[in-house]
């Protein structure tokens, strides 16, 4: 198996033929300009990071007028012009059956926790994992930005990763054993992950707004955010401002559904834990994750991650709309997340 990855033009070649098939995930914003759109207006929605026309009907129009140069009349238009490109109204069951078709699962690298996941954390989704620190959530993190460049038909996605990064934990010295386990070239696997350290919420809302040129060109099937509520707990301090961070939380949580959504991404967040004074009597220890309802609430599939006996981690369904709550052991390894030995 390792002989097939090692030619990098081959999993390059891979890419392409995938990306062909896939050309009709999302539509691009150029399309509007045979509608009779003025290229400049085009340019503009560009520059505010909107390349997609799906990524457009996803904008109020109260946002889009708040674009410079765009006015109301403008964005009228636009936005007309976008819905006879783009189905924004009803479909039928079966209609999102072939839709969820095109749902991709990436392996975690263990067979018990893929087993768990349903297959693997899904593309069109947000996947949030939370626990305490040592809890396996930024080695799951370092393991996806490899098996997601696995071609299609060995679980992998494809496709290239984007990491956020707010705490600094990401080493591209971790990635080198991981791609060498799953028979890659370490350096191909590392110049297909995009890499940004954010400090603030708003430098790390930027980001994301950022990724969207470059989503439209290339073939990306994963974002990780890690973590997703670090910032927010340090720009935001006590009770007076925790209304003003739930609201802001909430903006870049839309933010990642909606690039999920449009350009068939998997959202890897992961997310902190805080003391649960209420947590009941009968719990040791009790805790709870950070973010509230707001996180709660925008996370499509939430993991629980705690630690087992030595390098062991246990993994739990605490929410998901179609997978029933159990467990599952795997193990962290030099060669990243793999199945526990007993």
């Amino acid at each position: 198996m390792a002989a097939r990855f090692e030619d990098h033009g081959q999993l390059q070649l891979l890419e392409r033929d995938e990306t062909e098939e896939e050309e009709d995930c999302f539509e691009a914003i150029d399309k509007l300009i045979s509608l009779g759109i003025n290229a400049g207006d085009i340019k503009k929605l560009q520059d505010a990071g909107i390349y997609t026309c799906n990524g457009l009907m996803m904008h109020t129009k109260k946002n889009l007028t708040g674009i410079k140069g765009l006015s109301e009349a403008k964005v009228d238009k636009i936005c007309e012009a976008a819905e006879k490109v783009v189905n924004t109204g009803y479909m039928t069951g079966s209609d999102l059956m072939l839709r969820r078709k095109a749902v991709i699962k990436i392996t975690t690298g263990s067979q018990a926790l893929d087993e768990l996941l349903g297959g693997g954390i899904e593309t069109l989704a947000i996947t949030e994992a939370f626990g305490e620190f040592r809890s396996g959530k930024t080695q799951l993190a370092h393991t996806l930005c490899v098996s997601t460049q696995l071609p299609i038909n060995l679980h992998g996605g494809n496709g290239k990763v984007a990491y956020i990064d707010t705490e600094g934990t990401f080493r591209p010295d971790r990635i080198v054993p991981i791609a060498e386990r799953f028979g890659m070239d370490p350096s191909a696997v590392l110049d297909n992950i995009i890499y940004a350290r954010a400090y603030t919420y708003e430098h790390q809302y930027n980001l994301l707004l950022g990724l969207a040129a470059k989503m439209s060109e290339e073939p990306f099937r994963l974002l990780i955010v890690d973590s997703v509520i670090a910032l927010f707990r340090v720009d935001f301090s006590g009770r007076g401002e925790l209304a003003e961070r739930q609201q802001k939380l909430a903006q870049m949580l839309s933010r990642l559904t909606k690039i999920a959504e449009e350009f068939n991404v998997a959202v890897y967040m992961t997310n902190q834990v805080i003391a649960d004074p209420g947590g009941g009597v009968f719990i040791s220890d009790p805790k709870k994750p950070a973010g509230g309802h707001v996180l709660a609430h925008a996370a499509t599939i939430r993991l629980m991650l705690r630690k087992g006996k030595g390098e062991q981690r246990v993994c739990k369904i605490f929410d998901a709309p179609n997978l029933p709550e159990a467990e599952a052991v795997f193990q962290i390894t030099p060669g990243g997340i793999a199945d526990a030995k007993d």
